[in-house]
């Protein structure tokens, strides 16, 4: 008997469901624009369903084509401006519409301000379940910006690519990995903006390779620049794919040449087909192997990859309240728990007894007790370890806190550091926060032993939907709160 071949089937595409929504993809609707949303985008609704329009202001008619929907909303692009807002302001930045890192420029500062406050507000009520107006609610205060909401940025990372046969450097576009060469960014310092220049030319005069990032070839991958804005100092990171720059002298010399206040000149290799900017290894090709700025009276030590506020001006704005918060006479003892390099410990080592500062990262710690010994300050410990593994042994060898801080990342505390603070029962809690979703999550678990009396907003990053903020916690049992 034959043999027959029963054919496979290949894996079955699944149906297409049609959603029973009011809008569909490459329609174009006008919509009123009621609101923004915590990215920047406006929000709208159609029959009921929610748009979010990207460059759209609340207060505005516009028309946008619809280019995703989901079952509850769905996104669109503006199209255009039927009745503009009073608060529409005309970004400055050529490039404004294509590059994806300033969403809010074409607000006005001060609305800007107000919309952070709000984001603040609505996600403690909204999350949080916090009463945020009326008597007994929390005071989240007016967002405390910038004179001169420009020229911030003391770093800039900025990918290397072809183009056409030339090298390229600038920013991504909007959810993209496709670069948009550029020379001047107005959020960045600029020295940043020259530095970057300077490598760009003189990589292209020396024939040096840029990346491909498909199909994972060049050499130059990334130029990475930090300014110490009160030093003047700058440092130069050139991240490659191997340890061998051909015409390396050149290169350093070209950008000694060309780039003012330039102190460290470093190289990071990254040989890995990755997103992440950094190798492993790091060699310092030529001055210092870091430079050096202040915040406040507090002198930092930075090297190529270690962290440091991007906005040291409104660094100092954010430190001072988390230091007014901490209520430090001079005796208190404070745990600050995600200490990074120190920069908040080394604020409050100022003011009191002791500070002890735990991170994760130990590179990070190294970099703390070094600036701790930079500024003299010998009331500051440090160690590496998780928050909520280290806090409890301190405990067990007789450590209390008056005090812990928390500045966390953008996923906010872990659990086991919220149950951590809950049995410390330090008489306050000041919490740093740059996500206020987390905040409002981690602080609806800490409400179990605490009032949390106010929040600051705090703008870190004018132009862009991110808003930082420090909030203030009193046990429920002190005389303060009892007062």
């Amino acid at each position: 008997m034959a043999k027959t071949t029963k054919k496979r089937r290949g894996p079955q595409k699944a149906a297409k469901v049609e959603l029973d929504v009011p809008v569909r993809v490459g329609q174009t609707v006008e919509v009123e624009i009621t609101g923004l949303n915590h990215e920047g985008a406006g929000v709208g609704r159609v029959e009921g369903y929610t748009l979010f329009v990207d460059g759209a202001l609340a207060g505005e008619r516009v028309r946008a084509r619809v280019d995703h929907v989901k079952k509850n909303f769905g996104f669109a692009k503006l199209s255009e401006v039927v009745e503009a807002s009073e608060h529409r302001f005309m970004p400055p930045c050529p490039l404004y519409d294509r590059c994806g890192g300033c969403s809010l420029q074409h607000l006005a500062y001060e609305e800007q301000l107000r919309h952070k406050q709000q984001i603040v507000r609505d996600n403690l009520r909204r999350i949080g379940g916090f009463s945020v107006e009326g008597e007994g609610a929390i005071t989240v205060h007016p967002t405390l910006g910038m004179s001169d909401p420009w020229r911030y940025r003391n770093k800039a990372q900025v990918p290397i690519g072809e183009e056409n046969g030339a090298l390229v450097g600038g920013f991504y576009a909007e959810k993209s990995h496709s670069i948009i060469d550029m020379n001047e960014c107005l959020i960045q310092h600029q020295a940043n903006d020259d530095a970057v220049t300077a490598v760009k030319k003189a990589a292209t005069k020396l024939n040096i390779a840029p990346y491909d990032e498909v199909r994972g070839t060049g050499l130059l991958r990334h130029v990475v620049v930090k300014v110490g804005v009160k030093t003047g100092e700058v440092m130069v990171v050139l991240v490659t794919t191997e340890e061998t720059i051909p015409q390396r002298e050149q290169l350093v010399e070209a950008i000694r040449s060309q780039v003012t206040g330039v102190a460290s000149i470093v190289q990071n290799i990254n040989p890995d087909k990755t997103n992440v900017i950094f190798g492993k290894k790091t060699v310092t090709l030529w001055g210092s192997d870091v430079i050096y700025d202040y915040i406040g009276p507090i002198k930092f030590a930075i090297s190529a990859r270690s962290f440091y506020q991007v906005n040291p001006a409104q660094t100092e704005v954010l430190y001072n309240k988390t230091l007014e918060y901490a209520g430090a006479t001079g005796t208190e003892t404070v745990i600050d728990a995600y200490c990074g390099i120190g920069t908040i410990s080394l604020f409050l080592a100022q003011k009191s007894k002791h500070v002890y500062g735990v991170e994760i990262v130990p590179e990070a710690i190294a970099d703390a007790k070094r600036n701790a010994e930079l500024n003299g300050l010998g009331n500051a410990t440090f160690e590496a370890g998780p928050a909520e593994v280290v806090i409890p042994a301190w405990k067990e060898k007789g450590i209390r806190a008056d005090v812990i801080v928390v500045d966390p990342p953008r996923k906010g505390c872990d659990e086991a550091l919220l149950m951590t603070i809950l049995e410390m029962q330090p008489e306050r809690v000041v919490y740093v926060s740059c996500n206020p979703s987390t905040l409002a999550r981690d602080l609806k678990v800490l409400a179990e032993r605490y009032e949390v009396k106010e929040v600051q907003p705090v703008d870190m990053f004018p132009h862009t939907g991110h808003v930082e903020s420090v909030a203030l916690l009193l046990r429920n049992d002190t005389e303060e709160r009892k007062a």
